[in-house]
């Protein structure tokens, strides 16, 4: 008997829903659009020309905005696009290189969840046998969205440890007596945001 009531409850429930115009599917359109979807960005970083400053290591990227929209990206290597030249725009070249060298900028394509708010932090991390001395960065997100959320450039320009993030966030910050304050993100085990 219980089993006929749960059923006949059920059956009623959904022809309620139905008549009043609610359906799973508009329940989706609700949401905003960047929630059902990913974005495509094109992350720029420049190897300075410092002895030793180019690097054979895994790299790994994450970025994100204020309210917590996480891309990362833990082979940033397999996803190299192409050179360009540090003063100019134009592509040098179109054939696949090796990324990390010294003198370089090199570009990405990187594909995840999107951005709410301008892209506020950026960290970088090395791991392998030899040092890397990354010069900027920058992300930008791709045309269909507002160019408003690109980042600002990320200053490296040192050597950076290695098998641990390093980067910058400029999200949280406090206005101080003796200066801005910045909040830095902590990356630990079992933290979701630890790769």
């Amino acid at each position: 008997m219980k089993k006929g009531r749960a059923a006949s409850f059920a059956f009623c429930l959904f022809v309620a829903l139905e008549m009043s115009g609610f359906s799973i599917s508009s329940a989706e359109e609700a949401l905003p659009p960047k929630l059902k979807e990913n974005c495509n960005y094109t992350v720029a970083i420049e190897t300075t020309c410092a002895k030793g400053a180019e690097t054979s290591n895994v790299v790994s990227l994450r970025f994100g905005d204020i309210q917590s929209n996480d891309v990362l990206v833990r082979h940033l290597n397999s996803k190299h696009v192409r050179r360009v030249d540090p003063l100019y725009p134009a592509v040098l070249d179109e054939v696949p290189r090796k990324p990390f060298e010294a003198c370089t900028v090199d570009e990405f394509r990187v594909t995840g969840p999107c951005v709410q708010s301008p892209i506020c932090y950026l960290y970088l991390k090395s791991v392998g046998g030899d040092s890397w001395r990354p010069g900027l960065a920058q992300v930008r997100v791709s045309s269909a969205t507002p160019s408003h959320l690109s980042s600002d450039y990320f200053y490296f320009r040192r050597y950076l440890p290695k098998h641990v993030w390093h980067g910058f966030d400029t999200c949280d910050k406090e206005v101080t007596p003796f200066g801005i304050k910045y909040h830095r993100k902590v990356f630990g085990v079992g933290d979701k945001k630890h790769a």
